[in-house]
């Protein structure tokens, strides 16, 4: 059964540190803008993707404070391409991307005005509370396709 659009839950991380939690409202790769029905007032936020480093869908706002996550490559691993991503900030995270390399060489991420915003990535621990993420272009530093 999919999930209407209203119950998918997200975490947006703004580049300033801020989080916004809540249920998908409107979300493109394509967009300039996503939007997001916070969980505790209800109330619909609009979001430039200017202001977004990444979007984490979630399986829950609390997730399990217990968990360590994984932050390596397993042997079994989804389809896709390993990625080491440095973010501007300074952050690092490492997953599998989802579909092509979205960039023509090395870790260069292309800019065109009409092609997506960003790329999602997969998680490398599958207990994750992440399921997939979008990740913004214009808020990485770097992209490494790991052999």
């Amino acid at each position: 059964m999919d999930e209407n659009k209203e119950d998918i839950k997200v975490v947006f991380r703004l580049r300033n540190g801020e989080l916004k939690k809540g249920y998908l409202k409107e979300f493109s790769p394509f967009l300039k803008e996503a939007a997001l029905t916070d969980y505790s007032s209800g109330s619909i936020i609009n979001v430039s993707t200017d202001e977004i480093k990444a979007i984490f869908f979630v399986k829950s706002f609390e997730g399990d404070k217990e968990h360590k996550e994984k932050k390596s490559y397993g042997a079994i691993s989804p389809k896709g391409h390993r990625v080491f991503i440095r973010f501007k900030d300074g952050e690092q995270m490492v997953g599998f991307l989802e579909g092509d390399v979205p960039w023509d060489h090395g870790f260069f991420l292309s800019k065109k005005a009409d092609g997506p915003k960003g790329f999602f990535l997969l998680p490398v621990d599958m207990f994750s509370n992440n399921t997939k993420i979008f990740i913004v272009s214009s808020s990485v530093n770097d992209v490494t396709v790991v052999p």
